[in-house]
C-alpha cells in the first residue's frame, strides 16, 4: 500500500559457519575443510576427543590419571581438555600432572614454569621428575659427552622410563600423553623407512599396557598409556590453544633440529598440503600393516621381561636405558647405539686394560660416584622410595 513502511530485507550472512549457519565463519578446519565459527569449532574439537575416549574405553570411573605435561601446546591443551571433559561428562577421574625435567638449560627450565602456571590455572597437582635425580645425568651433560648426534635417542629412552617411574611415585593407573595425529603419522613413516614393521603395532595403538612381572612373579608396572589426541591434527590443537588463549610454551627443543623425525615431519607436511586427509590415511595404513605383521609370527616383537639391573621392562637382559647409561659412565656413549656388540667388546677390552669394574658391577659404582655428588641414582625400579630429594605434590 502507498505510504506503508516496507520492512528492509535481511542481508544474507557472508561466509556463514557450516554448522550453525547463524554466525560468520572465522576459520577453516585443516582436518575436514569445514568453515566454522569459533564456538562450533570448540564444540567439534572437544566432542571428537570425547568420542575417542568413549569409543576406545580409555578410562574407568575412579582411575587416577597422570597427564604428561611439558608446557607445550599439545600437553597444555590436553590438560585443559581432560579437566573440561572430566567435569562435563563426569568421567570420575583423579587427574594429576607429571613433568619430566631433562635438564636442558634455556628450554626445559622455561617450559616448566609454564607447567607450574598450568597447575595453578587448572588446579591440578603436579610432580616433576628429573633425569639428574633418576640417572645422574642431565641432557646438557649427555650432549657435552656425545655431541648433537643421537642425543634424541638418549632423551627418548630416558623420558619413557622416567614417565613410568614418575607414575609409580604418583600411584596412578593411567598415563595420557599429548601425541597427536601428526606425531603418530610421522612415527609410522619412520618405522616404515627403517624397515621396523613390528613396531607399528605399538605406535598405532591408542592404548598400550606396560604390565610386566619380574623373575619372582611380582608385577613391577601395570600402568596403561593412551593417546586421546590420536586422530587430532596438530594444526587444530594450535588453533584451539590460540582461540582459547591458553598459556603454553612454544619454543622448540634446542637439541632437536638434527633429529631424524624432522625429515619425516617435512615430508608429512608436503603430503598434507596436497591431500588434507594424508595424516589420518597414513595412520589407518599403519594400523592395517600392523594387523598384517601381527598375523605373521616371524615378525612379532620379542617377549618382554625385566632388566636384570634396574628391573624395568625390557626385551633383553639389560634395558636400553641401562645400556645407554653404561656407555655414558664408561666413556663409550655409542654403547647401545648401532653396532652394540662391537662397542661392548671394546668396552670389555678397555676394562681389562685399565682394571675398571665389570658391567655387572657398574650400577653400584655409578651409584657410589653419584653419592659423592649428593645425587641419588635409582638402581632398581623397586627402590624409588630412595629418592628423598624428589619434589612432592605439595612442594612443587
Amino acid at each position: 500500500m502507498p505510504g506503508a513502511t516496507d520492512a528492509k530485507p535481511t542481508k544474507p550472512l557472508k561466509n556463514p559457519c557450516n554448522l550453525c549457519q547463524s554466525v560468520r565463519a572465522i576459520l577453516k578446519r585443516p582436518k575436514t575443510g569445514q568453515q566454522l565459527c569459533k564456538e562450533c569449532f570448540f564444540h567439534v574439537f572437544e566432542t571428537e576427543i570425547h568420542n575417542t575416549i568413549v569409543d576406545n574405553k580409555l578410562f574407568n570411573k575412579g582411575d587416577r590419571v597422570a597427564i604428561g605435561a611439558s608446557g607445550g601446546k599439545d600437553s597444555t591443551v590436553l590438560a585443559y581438555v581432560m579437566k573440561l571433559l572430566n567435569d562435563r561428562y563426569s568421567y570420575g577421574l583423579d587427574l594429576v600432572l607429571l613433568s619430566i625435567d631433562e635438564g636442558i638449560t634455556g628450554y626445559r627450565d622455561d617450559s616448566l614454569e609454564t607447567v607450574k602456571r598450568n597447575r595453578d590455572q587448572y588446579q591440578i597437582p603436579l610432580l616433576i621428575v628429573s633425569y639428574k635425580d633418576l640417572y645422574g645425568w642431565s641432557m646438557d651433560d649427555i650432549v657435552k659427552e656425545i655431541g648433537r648426534k643421537n642425543n634424541c635417542t638418549f632423551c627418548g629412552v630416558f623420558r619413557r622410563q622416567a614417565l613410568d617411574r614418575g607414575a609409580i611415585m604418583l600411584n596412578v593407573d593411567h598415563i595420557v600423553t599429548g601425541h597427536n595425529a601428526d606425531d603418530i603419522a610421522e612415527t609410522v613413516l619412520m618405522n616404515i623407512l627403517r624397515g621396523d614393521l613390528p613396531r607399528l603395532q605399538r605406535c598405532t595403538s591408542i592404548i598400550t599396557n606396560d604390565t610386566s612381572e619380574d623373575s619372582s612373579g611380582i608385577e613391577t608396572s601395570k600402568i596403561l598409556r593412551s593417546k586421546p589426541f590420536k586422530y587430532t591434527y596438530e594444526k587444530e590443537i594450535v588453533m584451539y590453544a590460540y582461540f582459547k588463549k591458553l598459556d603454553y610454551f612454544s619454543t622448540e627443543c634446542i637439541y632437536s633440529p638434527n633429529a631424524y623425525r624432522g625429515h619425516a615431519r617435512v615430508f608429512l607436511k608436503d603430503l598434507e598440503a596436497v591431500r588434507r586427509t594424508a595424516i589420518v590415511d597414513i595412520i589407518h595404513s599403519g594400523e592395517a600393516l600392523s594387523a598384517s605383521v601381527q598375523a605373521n609370527e616371524s615378525t612379532k616383537l620379542p617377549t618382554m621381561a625385566n632388566c636384570t639391573r634396574c628391573g624395568y621392562i625390557s626385551s633383553n637382559e639389560l634395558c636400553k636405558a641401562c645400556l645407554l647409561l653404561e656407555g655414558l659412565n664408561k666413556g663409550l656413549p655409542q654403547l647401545g647405539i648401532g653396532h652394540t656388540t662391537k662397542i661392548r667388546r671394546m668396552a670389555e677390552a678397555a676394562n681389562l686394560a685399565s682394571g675398571l669394574s665389570s658391567p655387572a658391577s657398574l650400577s653400584s659404582s655409578a651409584a657410589s660416584g653419584a653419592a659423592e655428588e649428593n645425587i641419588k641414582v635409582v638402581t632398581h625400579i623397586k627402590d624409588l622410595g630412595q629418592l628423598e630429594t624428589m619434589p612432592s605434590l605439595d612442594s612443587v
